[in-house]
């Protein structure tokens, strides 16, 4: 790798403390010192190399795309190049997009960036992990060019992905190897023979990221109107390696306001890398020059609930199936979940009191099959492993160690840890978040609208031995003024897994504006969300709400709705989880 302009080689901790490289290349403007001093005046270029490769072999658009007023910066993802970690592997594909956010918000910290001037340009499997960062945590960042996004990898082999996904579950964790030769990335011979000279590219790559990868592109393409980011699509026409279809139809769904695509006729996969690959960088820095200039402003999604696509989702499901064989399905549907009640303790429990209800998460927390006969509990783990509970086990982990974080914080910062759940089940989470830190939390307090609830909340709060410290009382999660007059003050609030049961804003603006009202500046607040699922349908044809056995229809919010409806009530989001799946997602902010 050489560059004219200079650069520097450093690490950060990611998410899980794992010391990620990167490469810093800083802003050589001739401008003044003060404007460079500026937050408002910096600005900063990403990048994200392809799949196998490193950041050292984008490190020549730097001095391509010719920006000397920006910094930028090019990591090597782990598992790959001088990133420690198993070569080619990692945990799950969500945990590369988690590094993204990590990566983003260190810069941000780190360099005094401010993140709404921050660009991202992203190549093949680099644009989908960008791709899928921005749909499923909603940053503000500036805009993104996505050059040749691997969002469907040509594999030839007759039925690779499913046959790669039963070995997968056969045998574990294994790697293939890639089987792209250079001659098919770029017509430009030198970067052929740096290619196939470079010890740092990584043959293998493991096959549940392999897996992950396509997972994750299928759902950032079903559901690419999340996206609000202006984004521009680098589209190589002679392209070996992925299609070019689910590209089209990604930008033809993309949410933003500001997006366009460039097909570059002869192009192999390299786009960035190809010979006459000004043709793309040009195309790139324009676009990023004007979105720097213009600085697009976010859609404002607080309507989302009366107008927008999740909203026209939510209609279409709220009305019955429109032909008689959908009617029949889902009728079908309906009846085997009661056959199935009368031998599987789970189904029994969801069916009596709602699958949204309180006693039905406390028992998936849970996770132990129970039924009558064995095959009561074959059906009841099936269900159990359903990937909606799955992701709310995971949601629940998440919970745990956010809530941990917030601890921590507020003992850093001298303040008292007063918590409040407004919804909190029977209160599983937070008690098992705070079993072995109890005596370090002043007071909890669980709140929840159910007497059944209240009372299983309260023995549980017994059998933790938390008599001293916790109280479950009844309460009304949307009742402003019962928020604001919460006593003691929180200094610690969480909601989790109600505001996604109400599809009305309104609801929800009144809830947050309540919990604004009962904290003092500075005090944190937990959320969930839920931005995707996919078993919306199923959900709403096959099962019953808590609310008097109503059919549960989900209306979804984006992160970036979701997200907005908490600013509004006056807070900063500071940090996000999410499952692999892309379900669930829990955050948290603070109180400006």
């Amino acid at each position: 790798m050489t560059t004219l302009r200079p650069f520097q080689e450093h690490t950060f901790k990611s998410f899980d403390t794992t010391l990620l490289f990167y490469r810093y290349w800083p802003a050589v403007s001739g401008n003044d010192e003060a404007k460079l001093q500026d937050q408002s005046q910096k600005k900063a270029i990403v990048l994200f190399h392809r799949g196998h490769e490193h950041g050292g072999r984008m490190a020549h658009v730097v001095d391509e795309i010719n920006l000397p007023d920006c910094s930028f910066f090019a990591w090597d993802a782990r598992g790959l190049g001088r990133s420690p970690g198993e070569r080619g592997y990692a945990e799950n594909f969500g945990v590369l997009v988690k590094d993204i956010d990590t990566f983003i918000q260190y810069i941000s910290t780190q360099y005094d960036i401010s993140i709404e001037n921050i660009a991202v340009i992203a190549q093949s499997v680099g644009a989908v992990v960008a791709a899928t960062w921005v749909h499923d945590y909603a940053p503000k960042i500036c805009c993104m060019v996505l050059a040749s996004p691997a969002f469907k990898v040509k594999l030839y082999v007759p039925f690779a992905r499913a046959g790669l996904a039963i070995l997968h579950k056969l045998m574990g964790k294994f790697f293939v190897n890639s089987y792209v030769k250079a001659q098919y990335l770029t017509h430009d011979k030198k970067r052929i023979d740096s290619y196939n000279t470079d010890p740092l590219i990584t043959r293998p790559i493991a096959v549940n990221i392999l897996l992950g990868l396509y997972d994750a592109a299928e759902r950032v393409i079903n559901d690419a109107g999340a996206i609000r980011v202006p984004t521009q699509l680098l589209i190589s026409g002679a392209d070996w390696v992925v299609h070019q279809a689910p590209q089209h139809t990604f930008l033809e769904r993309l949410g933003s306001l500001v997006k366009e695509a460039h097909v570059l006729d002869g192009f192999f996969h390299d786009t960035l890398g190809e010979k006459d690959r000004h043709k793309a960088i040009d195309k790139a820095r324009n676009f990023i020059l004007r979105c720097f200039t213009e600085l697009p402003t976010q859609r404002n999604l607080l309507a989302a609930d009366r107008e927008g696509y999740t909203y026209e989702e939510f209609v279409r499901l709220s009305a019955p199936p429109q032909s008689a064989a959908a009617r029949l399905y889902w009728a079908l549907s309906r009846f085997w979940i009661g056959v199935g009640a009368h031998l599987s303790k789970g189904l029994k429990i969801s069916v009596d009191t709602g699958f949204d209800s309180g006693s039905t998460l406390d028992y998936v927390y849970r996770n132990t099959p129970q039924g009558f006969t064995v095959v009561g509990c074959a059906i009841d783990k099936m269900y159990l492993n359903s990937i909606g509970w799955r992701g709310i086990r995971i949601r629940k982990m998440h919970l745990e160690r956010i809530i941990g974080t917030a601890v921590d914080l507020l003992k850093s910062e001298g303040k008292p840890i007063r918590i409040v759940d407004i919804a909190a089940g029977h209160g599983r989470y937070i008690l098992d978040a705070l079993t072995n830190r109890k005596k370090e939390v002043d007071h909890i307090l669980l709140r929840d609208y159910s007497p059944i609830n209240v009372d299983a909340g309260r023995n549980l709060i017994k059998e933790k031995g938390m008599e001293n410290v916790a109280e479950f009382q009844e309460g009304n999660a949307f009742d402003r003024h019962s928020l604001a007059a919460l006593t003691p003050k929180p200094t610690l609030a969480v909601v989790s897994g109600l505001y996604e049961l109400f599809p009305d804003n309104t609801q929800i603006s009144t809830s947050l504006a309540g919990l604004s009202d009962a904290l003092e500046k500075g005090a944190y607040l937990i959320y969930t969300n839920q931005p995707w699922h996919p078993q919306l349908e199923l959900i709403a044809r096959s099962l019953t709400s808590h609310r008097q056995g109503q059919a549960w229809v989900m209306r979804r919010r984006t992160q970036a709705e979701m997200d907005q409806l908490v600013e509004n009530a006056g807070f900063e989001k500071l940090d996000q989880h999410i499952d692999a799946f892309g379900i669930f997602t829990v955050s948290i902010a603070r109180k400006k």
